[in-house]
């Protein structure tokens, strides 16, 4: 199961539109402008090609170092960006906090080749809120950007289970402290819906599970964000993994 998580990553080469991407709309769907940050070309030209195929996405940028991609991010605002954690001398990771405190609203995606298991979880502790393998096929690169862009995070089983473990308080009855209490305001049947949205459904397919409609499972969600004082699901996932009311699939 892989999670959806926050941020994405940036680009490479310098490019970019005076007009923000956040105004653009195709067909009624708002554009989700992209920044690319990578020192290799070769692989800045291949988002570049597959991230322009697709109508509802555009490259605003890209840069192969941290000044470029600072400045680029201050201007153009994206609300994506692609980040590999490898450039030349410079560590993504570094640049993380720094584009998340000029672009507040941009989400970070971690492209890279990187295996170190370590490195990948400092990147989401810092905030990246999606972290993808090089090696991952086209499509998912998409469906990560789609997803983060949305709210989610984007995180492999092993990668979650690591930093939800990091959040756990050993030895200590959730019921007993502040988040106890939330969780005690929730119904069984939203109970239900949080165990759904730790498997990775979406609302229509939650809907199909329980036999209620999209609607019902909205109203579910809302109330859900609102007894537990998260915001989003990606907030709501964490949450959830940390009190033990999803189940970490290994």
């Amino acid at each position: 199961m892989s999670v959806a998580v926050r941020e994405k990553s940036t680009a490479m080469g310098i490019m970019s539109n005076t007009t923000p991407a956040t105004t653009t709309r195709t067909e009624g769907r708002k554009t989700i402008g992209i920044l690319i940050v990578d020192d290799h070309e070769v692989v800045r030209v291949g988002l570049r090609h597959l991230i322009e195929k697709q109508p509802h996405m555009k490259i605003v940028g890209e840069a192969c170092n941290r000044d470029d991609a600072l400045k680029i991010a201050s201007r153009e605002q994206p609300e994506i960006v692609i980040l590999d954690l490898c450039l030349g001398n410079e560590n993504g990771n570094d640049l993380i906090p720094e584009l998340l405190r000029i672009a507040e609203e941009s989400r970070i995606i971690v492209l890279t080749a990187v295996q170190d298991e370590e490195e990948l979880r400092n990147a989401s502790r810092l905030g990246a809120a999606g972290v993808i393998m090089k090696d991952a096929p086209a499509d998912m690169v998409i469906k990560a950007i789609e997803r983060v862009h949305a709210g989610e995070l984007w995180l492999n089983r092993r990668l979650t289970a690591a930093l939800v473990a990091e959040l756990r308080r050993p030895g200590k009855d959730p019921l007993a402290n502040a988040e106890g209490k939330l969780i005690g305001q929730l119904t069984e049947r939203e109970r239900e819906v949080i165990s759904l949205i730790g498997e990775g459904l979406k609302n229509k397919q939650i809907a199909d599970r329980l036999f209620i409609s999209e609607t019902t499972v909205r109203h579910h969600i809302t109330s859900i964000l609102k007894k537990l004082q998260v915001s989003d699901r990606l907030e709501l996932l964490i949450f959830a993994y940390k009190n033990d009311l999803v189940a970490i699939k290994r």
